[in-house]
């Protein structure tokens, strides 16, 4: 990130090195972001010492700590470590209401009121879970139910299969504002699950609350927990 909080550059790949919130390919993970450190760097033309990470809310405390030493067994100081929808909101700069992050393994949510996080939680079902759904449904490997689930063509003839799953996240969703105790009035949905065709429409459905989805979902959380490293290159 520039110091005016705008992207300079950026790398991603697909990986199963987490799953529901949790590091469970450590070598898997470190050797990953080596790479893809090392792609930005000679892309940048110059060495990338620091890094922020993010986690879902509600894991382990050593859990947050594993990411954080993924990134230091990488070559880089974690300077920062924070959730994934409060990571998200850093970019959306939203002042109430609810952040939901649909990540791989996990959808976490934020709560917002007048700017602040109030209430955080996170639960285990997320993108991979469409995919395992894809792929039993349709007797075909992980891999090419990945690459089925995020072709757009593809998308309205998978959502019939896919529904209860997105009817879960609703789920998730309405449990935890019912927790939080907030009158929550806007939902944003972000994650790479999220550009779904149909997805946001069926939690605006579920939820009977108004929601919205913004551009590239996929990149706006690592983009927020970016936002939170502060320290120049």
């Amino acid at each position: 990130m520039g110091s005016d909080d705008q992207p300079i550059a950026g790398e991603y790949t697909f990986a199963q090195v987490v799953r529901d919130g949790l590091v469970v390919d450590f070598i898997g993970a470190v050797d990953i972001l080596r790479h893809l450190k090392l792609r930005l760097e000679n892309r940048l033309g110059c060495e990338l010492t620091h890094a922020a990470s993010g986690y879902p809310p509600g894991v382990p405390q050593p859990e947050v700590r594993a990411v954080a030493n993924v990134v230091e067994d990488a070559g880089m100081h974690c300077t920062t470590l924070v959730d994934e929808p409060t990571a998200a909101n850093a970019l959306l700069n939203l002042e109430n209401g609810a952040v939901v992050d649909v990540g791989g393994g996990t959808t976490g949510i934020a709560v917002l009121q007048d700017g602040s996080v109030v209430y955080t939680a996170d639960e285990a079902t997320g993108g991979t879970h469409f995919t395992l759904v894809v792929s039993g449904a349709l007797s075909i490997s992980f891999e090419e139910a990945e690459a089925l689930k995020t072709a757009p063509q593809e998308q309205t003839r998978l959502f019939p299969m896919l529904l209860p799953v997105m009817e879960k996240v609703g789920s998730i969703i309405n449990r935890h504002i019912a927790r939080s105790g907030v009158a929550v009035g806007q939902i944003t949905l972000v994650g790479g699950a999220c550009a779904f065709k149909g997805f946001v429409d069926e939690i605006e459905d579920y939820t009977g609350i108004p929601t919205q989805v913004p551009k590239n979902p996929l990149f706006v959380t690592p983009i927020g927990i970016a936002m939170h490293d502060k320290v120049p290159i």
